[in-house]
């Protein structure tokens, strides 16, 4: 399944809006060129259909696009890191 995931850097997060319900990984910015993943959330309606997972996927893209250093301050974050290896290389030593 695919969602229209967009980056917002007005709100500074990562976002889909699925079904009239707004998902979202939130990031602060810091210098330099760092990400701080510091909150995720979907609401329970949308529950078990992975779109956590794929806005976390578009973040960490994201990040590997730009260059950026990424730190996994979310748990959910941390937690897909540690499942998918290729993101690691992202993480801040």
């Amino acid at each position: 399944m695919t969602f229209d995931i967009r980056h917002n850097e007005n709100e500074s997060r990562f976002e889909a809006s699925v079904d009239g319900h707004l998902a979202v990984a939130e990031y602060d910015l810091e210098e330099p060129n760092r990400i701080v993943f510091t909150h995720t959330e979907v609401p329970e309606e949308l529950s078990g259909r992975g779109i956590a997972a794929a806005i976390v996927k578009y973040g960490l893209d994201h990040a590997r696009e730009r260059k950026l250093t990424v730190v996994p301050q979310c748990a959910y974050v941390a937690s897909f890191v540690k499942r998918h290896a290729e993101y690691e290389d992202l993480l801040a030593k």
